[in-house]
């Protein structure tokens, strides 16, 4: 093995401090290695000088945190005068950057297009109505693209003329409503209806505009070739909801739940209306052996994000929890299940008794 002389660079002593060692994970190293001149790798680095910032791909967001090394690393490069025998000490690195998959940070969309809701018949007041564009929050929010893009369609976000507006939860409900009774009436299958058809009823005989009805439309099942081949249990799902929103205070009993669920959807679907298409929006309340169950609303989207703060929430609203019960609200703060996982080890205590597992506080809360 060659011998390299170590040297102190002139420039050490302002160049210190310069330097950052990022750890990249295998599908990291993996993106940049299989990029080439014409399908070059996208990193963009996000955060406001507020935030901790983020390292986002094109379909997953990484938090960058500092992990201290014990041993020191040092940055070198070859010297100019003699690249085979010397190198230069450029700097000292008692850190790297890790990249660790993280839950994208789209809650803050709900404060930022607060008060900017599109309802019925609301064209008179969009001109005095705040603004926030798709460019803008694609640059602000902290998730990669693919994220950005599903979590408009989740949050029921429309984009119009280029500006983030949330539909009314009522309207959209109605819209729903609209299109499952003109599939029928139109003879469409849901599996294939035309979506021109739908859009342009929908416009006619209710002035909703095409630019809403074609995105809501997207976003309860696939359109290819003007053809829409709609998610029964999406849809389904939406419209409990829909019924389910007006009981968070006041219960409803299980059994008037479901007739009026039902009867929203119609004959055709009524046979796929099931309570675990509503999971991480609702609990079931029995108060004693015998009597009629009760649906409360309780949307996860509510809860707070910080993980600590949302168990302190849980275990104040109920003192234990099934397993497949409180799993489904921690799904939107957890990246995966084994994330989920720890966070159910680090924050709540697991009991096992005939019924299954059952998770408690670690601490004592008090309501």
């Amino acid at each position: 093995m060659s011998e390299l002389d170590l040297r102190l660079s002139a420039a050490t002593a302002q160049d210190t401090g310069s330097f950052r060692l990022l750890e990249l994970p295998p599908e990291l190293c993996q993106i940049i290695e299989s990029a080439s001149e014409k399908t070059a790798a996208s990193l963009f680095i996000k955060g406001h000088p507020t935030e901790d910032a983020v390292l986002c791909t094109s379909e997953k967001t990484y938090t960058v945190r500092s992990v201290v090394l014990s041993n020191t690393v040092l940055v070198v490069t070859p010297s100019r005068s003699d690249p085979n025998g010397t190198v230069h000490i450029r700097d000292q690195l008692h850190e790297i950057l890790e990249l660790v998959p993280v839950v994208p940070k789209l809650h803050k969309l709900s404060i930022l297009l607060r008060d900017m809701e599109y309802d019925e018949g609301d064209e008179d007041r969009q001109a005095t109505m705040p603004k926030y564009s798709y460019e803008q929050a694609r640059s602000e929010i902290q998730a990669s693209e693919a994220e950005f893009i599903r979590g408009l369609k989740e949050r029921r976000i429309l984009v119009l003329e280029g500006q983030l507006r949330p539909i009314a939860p009522a309207h959209l409900c109605t819209i729903l409503e609209l299109l499952l009774n003109y599939l029928i009436s139109l003879s469409l299958s849901h599996q294939a209806a035309a979506v021109e058809e739908l859009v342009s009823v929908l416009s006619d005989e209710h002035e909703i505009p095409r630019a809403v009805s074609n995105q809501v439309i997207s976003w309860f099942g696939d359109v290819k070739e003007g053809l829409w081949k709609m998610d029964p249990d999406a849809v389904i799902r939406e419209l409990g909801v829909g019924i389910l929103r007006h009981h968070r205070y006041n219960p409803i009993s299980e059994n008037e739940f479901f007739k009026k669920w039902k009867n929203v959807v119609g004959d055709t679907f009524e046979s796929s209306v099931k309570l675990s298409l509503l999971s991480g929006d609702y609990l079931r309340n029995l108060s004693s052996i015998g009597e009629e169950a009760t649906l409360t609303y309780f949307p996860s989207s509510a809860l707070p994000v910080d993980p600590a703060a949302r168990f302190v929430e849980l275990f104040l609203t109920r003192q234990r929890w099934k397993h497949e019960e409180i799993e489904h609200f921690l799904l939107d703060i957890a990246v995966n299940s084994k994330e989920r996982d720890k966070l159910l080890l680090k924050h709540a205590r697991a009991l096992t008794d005939t019924e299954g597992i059952w998770y408690t506080a670690r601490v004592s809360y008090n309501n």
